[in-house]
């Protein structure tokens, strides 16, 4: 597949980019994409929530009440679940939610990720370009110009530009990234990606390795 790299000002540049297939025309695999999702989202997690067990709370341990005769029923504590303030039975405790996957299961999730975007001719190149200074305005140009649509644009980069990203900032429905950043909650959560020319040039060097 080709595609245009476009200018900032969303002309033609008239240069062209070819897609390598093993990145971008790949047979796509749901359940890779699946597994590496869920692997992701999983390791997001902290895993502090925490609630005190009736052995943890600090809390007078005096009988309540006589055995019998009471006219209710039978406690020996306050720290029961069934009092306020008591501990609570079965609540979360700290844990680890991370998980491990294949390198090539995440590798053939990220293709096949990347394939449908390009099926769905969501993807655009753009011409290096740098800014000389954060300017928020000017970014939301480029973007428009581009037209990659106005929600959950993936902006591709191949190295750091400490500008670029402080001008995306901003602007909730644009997250600007690096390649090496890139994976597949970020390609599939992106109604439309931005590749600065270059990226694919990395991507398909991994690819070959």
């Amino acid at each position: 597949m080709e595609l245009p790299v476009l200018k900032i000002d969303g002309t033609d540049s008239g240069k062209k980019v070819v897609l390598d297939e093993k990145v971008f025309g790949v047979e796509p695999n749901d359940h890779a994409i699946y597994l590496d999702v869920v692997q992701y989202l999983a390791n997001q997690r902290q895993g502090t929530a925490k609630t005190k067990d009736r052995s943890e709370i600090a809390h007078s341990t005096k009988k309540l009440g006589r055995q019998k005769g009471g006219g209710g029923a039978r406690h020996g504590s306050l720290k029961a679940n069934i009092f306020v303030g008591g501990g609570r039975v079965f609540g979360p405790k700290p844990r680890i939610y991370r998980t491990k996957l294949n390198k090539k299961v995440k590798e053939l999730a990220r293709h096949s990720a990347l394939t449908y975007k390009a099926q769905e001719n969501a993807i655009v190149f753009v011409e290096p370009f740098t800014m000389e200074a954060p300017k928020t305005k000017e970014f939301m140009r480029i973007i428009e110009a581009l037209k990659a649509g106005s929600r959950k644009v993936l902006f591709v980069l191949p190295e750091n530009s400490n500008n670029i990203f402080l001008s995306s900032r901003n602007l909730p429905e644009v997250k600007v990234i690096t390649v090496n950043e890139l994976n597949t909650y970020n390609i599939m959560n992106a109604n439309s990606m931005v590749f600065v020319d270059g990226v694919q040039d990395i991507l398909s060097e991994r690819a070959n390795r």
